[in-house]
């Protein structure tokens, strides 16, 4: 029946829509063999591939159906950001206080009011603590109050899979920091039979509990040899860990999204704070900055312009998140408001996609939709955008960064392709442009949604060496 109904769903489509989608619709032999080989049918695939200025597409296979184009959609989110917000926006994050000081005790709350910095680093924070203590604050005798007040809440229990540990499973908060994450080195000592576990910063309300065992077989997905389970008791948590790490792996980095969100900003505070010989007498409580309070510290984000690279060249998802949330009104920014944002956004530039499902702006859903054909004319329109360079200089160069770096290395378009890659459990895309042969740009978007995508790397990156040479 949902196949029924997708098929006539597209059948409906606009004829102005239909009518963009005219091409050649057969896949070039090397792709087709591709797909076979990893079990893909044609039907699962949709395809387009032409060049920028022209009026139809040199390919175009299933272009008008709707899919889940997976990480892909921070297209969307991120040309949009780019062009409302601007290149240079930037996110503020602040210390306040309605309190006395005297003789650097600050008599009362400290709040810490957030604006959706996607990146809020512990560095950061280390910087805007150092701006306190340079004000004479050392000791706070209330509490750290956050105030979280630009976003609504987001419902914690929205993981995307069962790993809800996983960093991409994040979800976004007004006071993000240090993208809720944990960084672990796991160093294996042979000599020892032991694996060290080596922890960058732990917030100071986390305990971490090593019970790896080393291993000697192969290294291969390292990640599913290992568990991480994490429990509370009054404000305090303990991070077990326990699997097994194979010696072959050598030194790797293993993040884990830890701690709710308001008490990891608390544990991050603390640890900081006492480094540099201060005293936060309470604990945390959420609020909101009240009228009389003044100006402590104040650290600034990177720009827009640096934030899209990291979103998309790297795919991060809770990033993408926050970034789709910036574009909804504040305070109490929602999914719905941003939703909005970006269909109105588009309107304005003339562009109805009628198939197009928004859900958190990055990908990482099972809901979200949309046409190749219109992600074609969507990067059309990017490509003629007077922020061009900025756009297209955040997205992956194939067989040198990002998503991209392991891919096409020994083929001729590596260096001539700026590809957006995504990826889930039964969707394996790709989006961006690619420099042809004769130095034309050409647009190349290839959605699959099959049980099989996994599979589908080979036929894609057949298909951008074609879009090259042709």
């Amino acid at each position: 029946m949902r196949r029924f109904l997708l098929s006539l769903f597209c059948c409906c489509l606009p004829l102005s829509l239909q009518g963009y989608a005219q091409g050649r619709s057969t896949l070039p032999p090397a792709v087709s063999k591709a797909l076979a080989a990893a079990g893909i049918p044609q039907s699962a695939v949709g395809v387009v591939v032409q060049e920028v200025g022209a009026s139809s597409p040199r390919l175009a296979v299933n272009a008008q159906q709707a899919m889940n184009p997976a990480s892909v959609m921070k297209l969307v989110t991120t040309s949009a950001a780019l062009e409302t917000l601007g290149p240079a926006y930037t996110w503020k994050t602040g210390l306040l206080t309605a309190a006395p000081l005297n003789d650097g005790v600050l008599a009362g709350d400290l709040y810490l009011r957030g604006s959706g910095d996607p990146k809020f680093t512990a560095e950061r924070l280390w910087l805007l603590l150092r701006q306190l203590r340079n004000r004479g604050v050392k000791d706070i005798e209330g509490n750290l109050v956050l105030d979280r007040s630009a976003f609504a809440p987001v419902d914690a229990g929205t993981a995307f899979d069962d790993q809800p540990l996983r960093p991409y499973n994040v979800i976004p908060d007004a006071l993000l920091l240090n993208f809720k994450a944990v960084r672990l080195t796991l160093s294996p000592d042979p000599a020892r039979k032991v694996v060290a576990v080596l922890p960058e910063l732990l917030p100071d309300n986390l305990d971490v509990v090593v019970l790896i065992k080393l291993g000697n077989n192969g290294c291969g997905d390292w990640k599913d040899a290992l568990r991480a389970d994490l429990t509370a008791r009054d404000n305090r948590y303990r991070l077990v860990l326990t699997g097994t790490y194979s010696a072959s792996c050598g030194e790797k980095i293993w993040n884990l999204g830890l701690l709710p969100h308001d008490q990891y900003v608390l544990g991050l505070f603390r640890q900081i704070w006492h480094e540099l010989g201060g005293e936060l007498r309470d604990g945390v409580k959420n609020g909101v900055v009240p009228p009389d309070a003044r100006l402590l510290a104040e650290t600034e984000s990177p720009t827009l312009a640096e934030v899209i690279r990291d979103i998309n060249k790297y795919s991060n998802n809770v990033m993408a998140r926050q970034l789709f949330l910036s574009l909804a009104p504040q305070p109490g920014a929602t999914t719905e408001g941003a939703a909005a944002a970006v269909l109105a956004w588009l309107a304005g530039k003339g562009l109805n996609f009628p198939e197009l499902v928004l859900d958190n702006g990055s990908g990482l859903s099972r809901k979200e939709r949309i046409a190749p054909i219109n992600l074609a004319r969507l990067l059309q329109k990017d490509w003629e955008s007077p922020l061009m360079p900025e756009f297209v200089a955040s997205l992956p160069l194939t067989a040198v960064d990002g998503t991209m770096k392991k891919r096409l290395g020994s083929v001729a378009v590596a260096g001539h392709g700026h590809i957006k890659t995504g990826t889930l459990e039964g969707v394996k895309t790709i989006a961006g442009y690619v420099q042809d042969a004769a130095g034309r740009t050409v647009i190349v978007v290839f959605l699959v949604n099959h049980p099989n995508a996994a599979q589908a790397q080979a036929a894609q990156d057949a298909l951008l060496q074609w879009a090259y040479e042709r």
